[in-house]
Order: C-alpha cells, then sequence, then structure tokens
C-alpha cells in the first residue's frame, strides 16, 4: 500500500466515524433490506421494517445455541433463505476447544469484506506509525482441510475461507508484504512440514523480511521454540540447497524447491547466530535484521505468550491484531503503538449494527479484583451511548445471518476515536471454574498462573502452557492445574507453586469455601514435554487449522479425547496446603 492509499484509508475511516449514530443506522438498514426475506427475522414479525426500534422491539438477543437448528438446516442443504436472503454456500467452523466440538458459522460475501475493510484500516495506521518498504512477510499461516456438510456446504476455518478466496488474496496483495512461503506450504497436508517450511523459506528471504505474522500469538510462540530444535537441519538445506527428506507432501517439496538453492553465506550467518545465541534472546531481529514488528492477536487467552513472545522479538514492538471472531469482526486496532497489555479497538461503524450490553458489579463486589463477578445487566445501548470507563458485552448484527448475536465477552471502554468507541478486551464472559458458589473466569486463572509463574522464574524455568479442569470425583470437589514446564524443578517449589495458585484465586465465594473445606485443595499436576503438542495434533486431526488454534484454558466432562491425553501425560501432583486442609 503506497503513502498515498495510507493516507485515503485513514482519511476514510476519520470521517465514517464523525457521524457514527447515522452510520449504524444505515448500516442496520442495509443488513434489514438486504435479508428481509429471511425466514429467520420473519418469523419474528419484522415484516420488512428496517428501523432501529422496530428492530429490538421484535428481535431477541440471541447466542449460538438460538440459531443452532437454523445453521443445522443449512448444513443439511436446505437452500432457503432461512437466516439471510441469499443462501449461504460456506460455513467457518470455530476453534471449538471448550466443548471439544467446533461450531458452524455463516460465512458469506458481506463477511468477506467486512474481514477487508479491517485489515486495510489497521494496517494503514501500523503503516503510518512503521512504514515498511517492499519487501515479504514471514507469515505463519496454515490453512485445514475444506469439507462438505451432508447438504454439499463447504465447511472449513474462517482462516481457510479467507485464504481460499481470490477476492481476499488481492485485496491482501495491495495491503501486506508478500508471504515468503508459497500457497502450497500454507495450504499442506500436515503441520509439521508447513511449519519447518515456513521457517525455511523465512530463512531464504531474511533480508527482505519486513514484519512477523500470524493469526495468534501462540502460533508465533510454538514457530521460535520448534526453531530452537532445527535450526541446524533448517542450516543444513540452505548450504547443500537440498530439500530435507523430512518434508514428504510432493506439492510442498516442489513449490520450496523451486526457491532452495545453495547459500554458504547465508547458512553460515544463521549457523553463527544460532551458535551464539545463549538464550534466544532478540532472535527474530538477530536472523531477519529489517524486520520492523511482530504482529497477531495477543490479548485475552494469548496474554500468556507475551513473556516469551518478547523474549523472541527483543526491540521489535508487538502489535495487536484486530478484535473479532469467528462470527465477524467489530473493531481495528488504529493505535498500534500501544503495548498488547494495553491494546485498543476503534468500532467501524459501516461493517455490522453494534450495540452493548451494559454490566455492572452487584453492590459489594465494586471492588474485588476477581474478574468472575456475576455481573447484572442493563437493556443494551447503541454504540455511540456506551460510557469511558463502564464494561458491556458486545451483540453483533452482521450481514452473514446473526442479529442481536452475543458474543460472551467483556469489554471495557477505554475512550472514543471521534464518535466511535474504542475497546479493550477484558476476559471472556463464561465461568471455567465452578463448584458451587465459587466463580472464576479464563483470566482469574491466567492471573493466579501469573503469580505462581514468579516462583519458576527464580529457577530459570517457564511454563510452556497449560489448563485446567474442575475434578468432582473427590468430596470435596477441586480445581485442578496443569502445567508443562521447559525444565525440571524441585519438589519444593513446585509444592509451593500449588500454594501460590490456590492463594491467588481472590473470587470470595472460593476463598470462603476454601476456608471450611466446601471446595479441597488446588491440585497441580506436571506434564510430559510435548503434552500440549499432542492435543494440538487432536484438534488438527478434527480439521481446526494451527492459525486459528487456542489452547483450551479449561477441559470440560464432555472433551474426553482432551482429558484423556492430559491424564495419561502426568508425571507430577502436588496439593495445596495454603489453607490448612
Amino acid at each position: 500500500m503506497t503513502v498515498s492509499c495510507v493516507e485515503t484509508v485513514i482519511e476514510q475511516f476519520e470521517e465514517m466515524t464523525k457521524d457514527c449514530k447515522r452510520v449504524q443506522r444505515e448500516s442496520l438498514r442495509k443488513i434489514l433490506e438486504e435479508n428481509a426475506d429471511a425466514e429467520y427475522l420473519r418469523n419474528f414479525g419484522l415484516e420488512g421494517r428496517t428501523d432501529e426500534e422496530s428492530f429490538k422491539k421484535c428481535v431477541p438477543l440471541c447466542t449460538h445455541q438460538d440459531v443452532e437448528p437454523y445453521i443445522q438446516r443449512i448444513t443439511d442443504g436446505d437452500g432457503s433463505a432461512i437466516l439471510t436472503g441469499e443462501p449461504i454456500t460456506s460455513l467457518s467452523l470455530s476453534s471449538g476447544t471448550t466443548q471439544g466440538k467446533p461450531k458452524f458459522i455463516p460465512f458469506n460475501d458481506e463477511l468477506l469484506e467486512s474481514t477487508i475493510q479491517i485489515y486495510r484500516t489497521s494496517y494503514a495506521f501500523r503503516s503510518r506509525e512503521y512504514p515498511i518498504s517492499n519487501g515479504k512477510a514471514l507469515q505463519f499461516l496454515y490453512g485445514s482441510k475444506q469439507t462438505l456438510t451432508k447438504g454439499g456446504i463447504i465447511a472449513t476455518t474462517a482462516t481457510t475461507n479467507l485464504f481460499r478466496n481470490s477476492r481476499f488474496k488481492s485485496a491482501m496483495k495491495d495491503i501486506q508484504a508478500q508471504s515468503c512461503s508459497p500457497d502450497a506450504v500454507i495450504f499442506g497436508s500436515d503441520f509439521n512440514q508447513s511449519l519447518y517450511c515456513h521457517l525455511l523459506c523465512g530463512l531464504i528471504y531474511s533480508n527482505e523480511v519486513q514484519f512477523v505474522f500470524s493469526t495468534f500469538a501462540h502460533s508465533i510462540v510454538h514457530a521460535f521454540r520448534t526453531l530452537e530444535q532445527i535450526w541446524e537441519d533448517l542450516c543444513t538445506d540452505i548450504r547443500d540447497g537440498v530439500l530435507s527428506e523430512r518434508i514428504t507432501d510432493p506439492s510442498i517439496r516442489q513449490a520450496v524447491s523451486k526457491v532452495l538453492y545453495p547459500n554458504l553465506e547465508l547458512a553460515d550467518r544463521i549457523y553463527n547466530t544460532c551458535v551464539g545465541s545463549s538464550n534466544w534472546y532478540g532472535i527474530i531481529p538477530q536472523l531477519w535484521p529489517n524486520a520492523k514488528y511482530v504482529s497477531g492477536i495477543m490479548t485475552g487467552s494469548m496474554e500468556p505468550y507475551l513473556k516469551k513472545l518478547r523474549h523472541y522479538a527483543g526491540h521489535l514492538p508487538l502489535m495487536s491484531a484486530d478484535y473479532g471472531s469467528s462470527e465477524g469482526w467489530i473493531g481495528a486496532n488504529v493505535n498500534p503503538s500501544l503495548p498488547p497489555e494495553e491494546a485498543t479497538f476503534a468500532v467501524l461503524p459501516n461493517i455490522g449494527y453494534f450495540e452493548f450490553i451494559p454490566l455492572e458489579r452487584p453492590i459489594g463486589q465494586e471492588l474485588e479484583n476477581s474478574t468472575s463477578v456475576h455481573y447484572i445487566e442493563s437493556e443494551p445501548v447503541g454504540m455511540t451511548e456506551v460510557e469511558v470507563g463502564k464494561i458491556y458485552e458486545p451483540v453483533l448484527t452482521n450481514g452473514a445471518g446473526l442479529y442481536r448475536y452475543r458474543l460472551g465477552d467483556v469489554v471495557q471502554i477505554a475512550g472514543f476515536h471521534n464518535s466511535t468507541p474504542e475497546l479493550k478486551f477484558i476476559c471472556r464472559r463464561s465461568l471455567l471454574l465452578t463448584i458451587n458458589i465459587d466463580k472464576n473466569t479464563e483470566k482469574d486463572l491466567q492471573l493466579s498462573v501469573e503469580e505462581a509463574s514468579k516462583l519458576l522464574a527464580e529457577e530459570k524455568v517457564e511454563i510452556v502452557d497449560f489448563t485446567s479442569l474442575v475434578e468432582r470425583s473427590t468430596d470435596p470437589g477441586h480445581y485442578v492445574i496443569f502445567w508443562e514446564l521447559s525444565s525440571d524443578t524441585t519438589d519444593e517449589v513446585l509444592g509451593n507453586c500449588a500454594n501460590c495458585l490456590d492463594l491467588a484465586f481472590k473470587d470470595a465465594g472460593y476463598m470462603g469455601s476454601r476456608k471450611v473445606n466446601a471446595i479441597g485443595p488446588l491440585e497441580l499436576r506436571v506434564l510430559r514435554k510435548g503434552t500440549f503438542h499432542k492435543i494440538l495434533d487432536h484438534f488438527l486431526g478434527m480439521g481446526a487449522a494451527v492459525s486459528q488454534f487456542k489452547t483450551p484454558r479449561f477441559v470440560g466432562p464432555s472433551n474426553h479425547k482432551v482429558l484423556q491425553i492430559l491424564n495419561r501425560n502426568v508425571v507430577r501432583s502436588y496439593y495445596s496446603t495454603a489453607y490448612g486442609n
């Protein structure tokens, strides 16, 4: 994207956000006009009306569970106007890492166009802050298999729906550097082979790489953990100009062999850099000297990976990508210089119709540190009616057949950009850990693990990844935290970590229950190295894409296979003695 194009995109955004109230009315009118014949809207008696008042009066708030029967009919091949005026011909699969099975989400051209607009907007603001010259991007992107539903509808991950779309690929060429890796690598049949070749192609074009990107921070950290293990093999390939025999996928071999040739000078530079790196700090700018930043989704469940990502990135800034989900986009990061922990997302008023459910803490819990309060809800308000500092759950209406759809997130209004709100992602609303009156969310779990990890840092040990479950087979039930560690440490340290985890849950219901032994001592289970890779492989086998994968922070009883993988790989277990019971 040229300098003039960057400025044009920014000017359009500035103009559009000056009068969001008007733009929102127009967005809703357009969505309802185009989908007036949809059975879903007709069932609620909207009768073609397109004004905000009628829409809110007739159409109720909904969750995925409410629209699932309609989506099921689409997957079964019903081609009538069910959720949208035009039939849905593609479906996206959510990551499905909490319940153990993915959800189907409608995907159409309207969702494609809103994705392109979000990407263009955030890219323009990034480019103004960190201009990049013509070059390439080291992108850890992975497609997944496309499957046909019973009714002949294409179903795959949202990432794959985008990157297999010619319109999207054309738009991406205009707004970001070309990927180092050929398409055959992105859509390869084997994740490990694709990752190896992403790293190899990135090294081949190391002087041209302008930035490093993956959909989620987890994928970038995983890639560089892998680099630590396989860098010598990559050097050999570059020195000899011959692709490793580990690459057996014919399409990947053919595509990568076209760009691989003997390069002794490059191989020696990589070898000397890696040999001289005692702890891999700053390896990204060392190997890719012209990279300007590292980008990907870094909020929410990705925050635990930031410490390791900063280690690899050294002085390079980390930029959190935009805010959305498989269901649709909401906001772009127009303040790229903010660190990921402070990232905000400006709502684009023309890509959907947005409402916000005010969430208030009950009296007496206003100052609690816990994020797990059971909020009191009020009637939804429009995006121009939200108040700075207050917290809300976003509600989405888009052109892909979702109407007043609750996203299940908690966001805080950090401020306004012109008249559009800037959102700060706080956490998912769904409770993870609860036995009786205790209520703990993913954020509470994350804070607890962060606190306990400080004890490991003193021993130079890192938490590779973590998850949790509620163990109800004991009486009383208790929380179980699973850790995979970078190296071994003493029983004393891990026993202290179990105590620290237990005490770090600040929810009043939890603390009160622990004191009277209504909830048993927290249990820390240490896993074999590579356990979370086995979990990743399991989800890949179900059709998930690595670039969409999020480690499940809570494993429910329905997630039999993941529970089996975890339980088979426990090597040590420690119970908290923090509450003396």
